[in-house]
């Protein structure tokens, strides 16, 4: 093919564009569907399940032709989170699940992403192996070997269940106000009843989808709302998960923003002292804080990064037998409880830690100083490549030896949206500050566009 379908997570474009649509999600299904029956056997089913977008309605419809037309049985599960899928493929025996969302991306993009019966994300082979499958002749089974397709109606409820499950069976949220904002999104049922249930008084945010306003000023990635919700209604902390729930932002009583870094420090510092971290290893991104490297060696314990991307994350973790891991967007993996980010669950266990210490959010978010860090985002063209310019790749060796060995600098492109990610990390600001107009300004040159914020 001229260019590869699977990017960092799964398959990702605008709606009724290429590769995200109706004709591609049929075709996707239907490799899917001849690689999980290589065995020419029948009985095998995959669980799909989808966040609020307009454009779910249409993906749900071409991947279940695509799948039944190889003989695969298709259970719909309906909007549910992401993680929710992983943990129903695993729980349903089912041999393949597939999330519809475009996580915190606007609602005019869609995506696919692909769990194997473990219920962790498909790996970068066995992607290859369907893009490979995707790119000749899909042979169809025979009318007699078609797949059903069934409406799984508790789906929502048996991932309520199980994520109480996580939470101290002798504790509850009794006393605690909790804002929750669903981002209008995946989770928008199922978030707002598990706190309920476990006792709280919740305060909803951003639980009546449409369609369209799925991330909509609100959400993980635009927690504002959220934290004027917390002060107003004197809430104890503000939760915030994106599109398809698999991230969380932490509010304090007093509206503060504290990101996954935070959350991270937290967890490993409490789960080392109880000797519940694995290896004495957290797992993270090259985009993780500087400080967040220092609070875990200064507690004799490990930092390992990856690239970014919770599924290497997740990779990472597997093969070293680690059992904590995320990113600083928000993203938590907890191995020990999911197979992939899970916010609704990162939020139970940030919670437990309020109940079991008795200490505000803001005392429980403030583990470490972190180092002045800038990150920003330059719009390119899709399929666009300033990276690749010989006055683009000067411009950064320049300013890398400027920073020297006081700061650190991650440029890459998005994995998800059309968009170079510039981060720089130094204790002089206005050295870092610099650094980041030199590189944006050789970017945009190179590749002119609207510089965003």
């Amino acid at each position: 093919m001229a260019r590869r379908v699977f990017g960092t997570d799964g398959v990702r474009g605008e709606a009724n564009s290429y590769p995200m649509t109706a004709d591609m999600a049929l075709r996707l299904g239907a490799a899917a569907g001849r690689f999980f029956r290589r065995d020419g056997l029948n009985g095998h089913r995959v669980v799909i399940g989808k966040d609020t977008r307009l454009s779910g309605y249409m993906i749900e419809n071409a991947l279940t032709a695509g799948l039944t037309s190889t003989g695969m049985n298709v259970l719909l599960l309906g909007p549910v989170p992401t993680p929710a899928v992983g943990f129903l493929t695993r729980s349903m025996r089912a041999d393949l699940g597939v999330m519809i969302s475009a996580s915190h991306n606007a609602h005019q993009d869609n995506g696919i992403k692909f769990f194997g019966p473990d219920g962790y994300k498909l790996r970068d082979a066995a992607e290859a192996e369907i893009e490979e499958i995707l790119d000749g002749d899909i042979r169809p089974a025979s009318p007699s070997n078609i797949g059903r397709a069934r409406r799984i109606e508790d789906a929502g409820g048996r991932y309520v269940e199980y994520a109480k499950t996580t939470f101290p069976r002798n504790k509850r949220l009794s006393g605690l106000k909790v804002v929750i904002d669903c981002a209008h999104g995946a989770a928008y049922k199922v978030a707002p009843e598990v706190l309920w249930e476990l006792g709280a008084e919740v305060v909803t945010l951003g639980v009546t989808p449409d369609g369209t306003n799925i991330n909509h000023e609100c959400g993980s990635t635009r927690p504002e709302a959220a934290a004027r919700l917390v002060r107003e209604t004197g809430a104890d902390l503000g939760l915030c998960l994106d599109g398809d729930a698999d991230r969380l932002i932490v509010l304090d009583e007093n509206g503060r923003v504290a990101d996954g870094d935070q959350l991270m420090a937290l967890f490993a510092g409490e789960w080392a002292e109880a000797g519940c971290l694995a290896h004495g290893t957290l797992v993270t991104t090259v985009m993780s804080n500087l400080g967040l490297e220092r609070y875990m060696t200064e507690r004799g314990l490990t930092l390992e990064r990856t690239k970014v991307g919770d599924r290497y994350v997740v990779e990472r973790m597997r093969a070293g037998g680690f059992n904590l891991g995320g990113e600083q967007s928000g993203h938590i993996v907890m191995t020990d409880y999911t197979t992939t980010g899970d916010g609704l669950i990162a939020g139970l266990q940030f919670l437990a830690a309020m109940v079991e210490t008795g200490k505000p959010a803001s005392a429980l978010l403030n583990n470490f100083t972190p180092v002045p860090q800038h990150l920003e985002n330059l719009a390119i063209s899709r399929g666009g490549d300033p990276l690749a310019s010989d006055m683009v790749r000067a411009a950064i060796a320049e300013q890398e030896s400027r920073l020297g060995g006081t700061g650190r600098l991650v440029i890459r492109p998005s994995g998800t949206e059309p968009l170079i990610r510039v981060m720089v990390e130094c204790e002089d600001e206005a050295l870092m500050q610099d650094v980041v107009d030199n590189i944006a300004g050789a970017i945009t040159d190179a590749a002119p566009k609207t510089r965003t914020a």
